[in-house]
């Protein structure tokens, strides 16, 4: 307990630091740049921020890509692991080994820019969504969950005349909060800290993403940001508005993690049994 009670304050300190730098001035951080708690609060540096106007787009866009780019993402995952996890399913181990073997090769950057291109999608959203479709090792997770399901409750389905589609829907699906939960919560993740296909396809600032967004700020401020005793009165804080700005890029899923802990906890311990 010692051990684990030193190890969490580890982790713990930087990330506190971060966050109280955020709401501290350019003195008191010049002063004391490891502080825990500041002196004189304010919040100057979320006000620089939000008048910066940027955090809106990186926003606006990354809500985007998760309300079209998760569901895609889970459909494709969800249909995929069932039908691989069939035993009825032809083919099925040969095409596992096949979307295995993507995870140590694979084709690189240019082919897929030269595929975004052809079909016209460069410099839309679309092209972001549609480049990252399905995660291997989230597939062999949720493969793995739905092999250990009992054979009988989708044989009695069948006798009662019910296709894949509906057991998939109807019967496996409701059984499988868990896994859902988890993959939702690895994609979102995924889909909230995208930023090189952004990067690779997109060149509009209208269309950046939330992670770009943190990326331009950080570095306009340390381009920005005078050095030395004679600014440290000013108004402007660069270091304080980056860890602001990191703060907004957190806060949405550190609030949206805890009510899928529980099974996401289950899931990953369900999901990662080899069967």
């Amino acid at each position: 307990m010692l051990l684990l009670t030193v190890w969490a304050a580890i982790i713990i300190f930087p990330f506190l630091n971060v966050v109280m730098v955020s709401f501290t001035t350019n003195a008191e951080y010049v002063a004391r740049p490891l502080l825990l708690f500041p002196r004189n609060p304010t919040l100057n540096n979320y006000s620089e921020l939000i008048r910066d106007g940027r955090i809106w787009v990186g926003y606006r866009t990354t809500t985007q890509l998760l309300l079209y780019g998760v569901p895609l993402n889970l459909f494709i995952t969800t249909s995929f692991a069932y039908g691989i996890s069939r035993r009825g399913f032809p083919g099925r181990k040969l095409i596992f080994y096949l979307v295995l073997f993507t995870m140590l090769f694979n084709g690189g950057i240019i082919p897929m820019y030269m595929l975004m291109m052809r079909l016209g999608l460069i410099g839309s959203l679309w092209s972001v969504i549609f480049a990252y479709g399905i995660n291997t090792f989230y597939m062999i997770i949720m493969r793995n969950f739905f092999s250990r399901m009992p054979e009988e409750i989708m044989e009695s389905a069948r006798i009662d005349g019910a296709g894949e589609w509906t057991i998939l829907l109807r019967i496996i699906l409701p059984l499988s909060a868990p896994i859902i939960a988890t993959i939702t919560l690895f994609y979102t993740v995924d889909r909230w800290n995208e930023w090189f296909n952004q990067l690779v396809f997109i060149r509009s600032p209208q269309l950046q993403s939330l992670q770009l967004v943190l990326r331009s700020i950080v570095i306009d401020s340390m381009l920005i940001e005078p050095e030395g005793q004679f600014f440290i009165d000013r108004e402007f804080f660069g270091t304080g508005i980056k860890m602001a700005t990191i703060i907004a890029t957190m806060a949405p899923v550190m609030l949206f993690f805890p009510f899928l802990q529980k099974h996401f906890a289950k899931g990953v311990l369900i999901g990662a049994v080899k069967s």
